[in-house]
């Protein structure tokens, strides 16, 4: 082969990829000293957190009660060390540079927020607790709690939005929308870290779960595989520019369940303690303790 046979087409190609007009929506430009967010060190965050949270089941397997003060206390200087420099590559990420002040005053604010999110651990440790009791009193098929934490994906799911939450509700861009879809491709479940989840949440199976950001779910609510809880087209200012930052997913109410398939659209409320049948397009309130089933096909 020939390598100077196809050289100006490959200097003609480096020319047009390199004309700023083709690139300008699509390239980030990089900026000297501020670091860039990282999937491979979000991936080892997650882990410590969820060592954190459940220890022994994550991280180190041999930690009992004598122990877990010593591994606490190293994994936690860690996450706060990882976490810190990832809140300040998102920083960076989403700076306005007409706004910009200094990169000090970004990485002091970057601690600031992690010092918060490492506060916030204990809370989150509770909240996750509800969600694996939830999984297991809502499974008949489930005989421990530790099978729940261990095998089952809507924990693995429901941990990486309740930290992405907390982050986002912190004010960190970014770095919370990759931890959700980190979990999105390691489960198949799909949550907006934006989206407002209350106590003894579980999804069984979970594959194809979709939960939107202005979603609200009450206490105690069971979705299956498949759920979508999603937004209608949307409205369009008069520049025919969708109009963003509106409610535009459903409300849950408390002891709700949502069977395989449901696609429930738009900003409506289910009322406390209805059922949802499977493969149902609701796009209308539903009343407090209503059933809503397919219509059988008439013989």
């Amino acid at each position: 082969m020939n390598p100077h046979k196809y050289s100006d087409v490959i200097t003609s190609t480096v020319e047009q990829l390199s004309e700023y007009e083709s690139f300008k929506t699509l390239c980030h430009q990089h900026h000297d000293g501020e670091p860039m967010p990282s999937e491979k060190v979000l991936h080892e965050i997650i882990e410590l957190c969820r060592s954190l949270i459940f220890p022994g089941y994550f991280g180190h397997s041999t930690i009992n009660r004598h122990t877990i003060s010593y591994y606490v206390g190293v994994g936690t200087e860690r996450l706060f060390e990882l976490l810190t420099e990832q809140i300040l590559a998102g920083l960076c990420f989403a700076c306005d540079r007409k706004k910009y002040t200094s990169l000090e005053n970004m990485r002091e604010s970057a601690n600031e927020k992690s010092a918060e999110f490492i506060k916030s651990l204990p809370e989150l440790r509770r909240l996750l607790a509800t969600d694996v009791i939830a999984a297991y009193n809502g499974d008949p098929a489930a005989e421990s709690y530790g099978e729940v934490i261990f095998c089952y994906p809507a924990i693995r799911a429901i941990s990486n939005y309740r930290i992405a939450h907390c982050l986002i509700q912190l004010g960190v861009p970014l770095i919370p929308r990759m931890i959700s879809e980190m979990a999105h491709s390691e489960t198949g479940i799909d949550i907006h870290p934006a989206a407002t989840i209350g106590e003894y949440f579980t999804i069984d199976h979970g594959t194809g779960v979709v939960i939107g950001a202005t979603a609200i779910i009450g206490n105690n609510v069971k979705i299956y595989q498949g759920v979508t809880l999603g937004a209608k087209s949307f409205p369009l200012d008069e520049n025919g520019n969708p109009i963003k930052g509106i409610p535009r997913h459903p409300i849950i109410g408390n002891n709700v369940i949502i069977y395989s398939n449901a696609s429930i659209l738009g900003r409506i409320t289910i009322g406390e303690g209805a059922t949802i049948g499977g493969n149902i397009w609701v796009t209308e309130n539903v009343e407090p303790g209503a059933r809503i089933l397919q219509q059988k096909a008439e013989k």
